[in-house]
Order: structure tokens, then C-alpha cells, then sequence
């Protein structure tokens, strides 16, 4: 099975992999880990703050990883803001049935009343340098997503008014 983790910074993707691959045994990709990758072997220009032009870039490179698996009848997680809500366009009616996707969405009222919390956990699972999370990107980023998940039918789990990790993660391995 390969797992999908998806949505806007700072909602606990790379915590709920973690946990997912503490629970699974199967191993995990960030995708910032292939983002810096690529930054730092210069195999492209783009910089860490060109979120939108590195899923573009990073996408066929990582659609590729995911039906390497699929054909290896591996399993593996992928966690990332940069995996599209569309990822399904890219791969075959087989193929998707051996992929689980959950993106995770914060309300605005949980990224207004939280925002503290939010950013102390920049660092939970990767150290960030200088990474200061911004409000009104959160919000907007996180609409978005939960607005494609829905034009798109994709699930996606909005925490509106408490972070539980426990409770993502058990929706994640129900998920059909």
C-alpha cells in the first residue's frame, strides 16, 4: 500500500508519517527531504520558498517513485505539501487501488485560536531553520487544499478544533 499525506505546511504531515511508520514499519519519504535534494545537488533553481513551481518540478520524479513501488508490490509513505490533489490523473485505475490518500486542512478558526501552538511545533519532527509560520498563508494554503479536496472527492481530515494525531492516523488506516 502506498500511503499519500497531503496538505498545506505546518498540519502535522511529517508527525502523522512518523507515526504511521512507527505503526506500519513501512518506510517514509518527506518530500522537503527530495525538495532539498534537488536544491542543494543544483539540479534545479528553484528555492525553498518556490512551494508551487517544486511541486510541478518534484511531481514526475515522484509519480515515478510511487509506480516503481506499486510495480515492486511495496509498501511505502509519501508526506508533502507538494503532492497534488490530483495526484489520481497520474496514474491507471490498478494503480490507484494500491494508493490511500488523506490530506489534512485546518480551519481558520483553529489556525486564529492555535497559531501559537501551530508554530511550536515547526521543529516537532524536522529542524526548520528559520522557519516562521505565517497566518494568512496557513489559512489560505489550507483552504485551498480542503476546497480541491472536495471539487476532487479526495479525503480529507480538518481539524476544526482539536489536533489528534491518534485520530488522524486511525482515520488514515480505515480509509478504503
Amino acid at each position: 500500500m502506498i500511503y499519500l499525506i497531503g496538505g498545506s505546511s505546518h498540519v502535522g504531515k511529517t508527525l502523522l508519517a512518523q507515526r504511521l511508520m512507527e505503526q506500519t514499519k513501512y518506510p517514509y519519504t518527506s518530500l522537503d527531504h527530495l525538495k532539498m535534494g534537488f536544491i542543494r545537488s543544483r539540479m534545479t533553481d528553484l528555492t525553498v520558498d518556490d512551494d508551487e513551481q517544486m511541486s510541478t518540478f518534484m511531481w514526475p520524479f515522484v509519480r515515478e517513485i510511487i509506480k516503481t513501488a506499486i510495480e515492486n508490490e511495496q509498501n511505502m509513505i509519501i508526506e508533502g505539501c507538494y503532492i497534488p490533489v490530483d495526484f489520481r490523473s497520474s496514474f491507471s485505475k490498478e494503480e490507484c487501488l494500491h494508493i490511500k490518500p488523506l490530506f489534512i486542512v485546518m480551519s481558520e478558526t483553529y489556525i486564529k485560536t492555535h497559531f501559537k501552538d501551530i508554530s511550536g511545533y515547526a521543529n516537532a519532527i524536522e529542524k526548520r531553520l528559520d522557519d516562521k509560520p505565517d497566518m494568512e498563508r496557513l489559512i489560505t494554503c489550507s483552504a485551498n487544499f480542503q476546497k480541491e479536496c472536495e471539487e476532487y472527492g479526495e479525503p480529507y481530515y480538518l481539524i476544526d478544533t482539536t489536533f489528534d494525531v491518534n485520530d488522524i492516523l486511525k482515520r488514515l488506516l480505515l480509509a478504503v
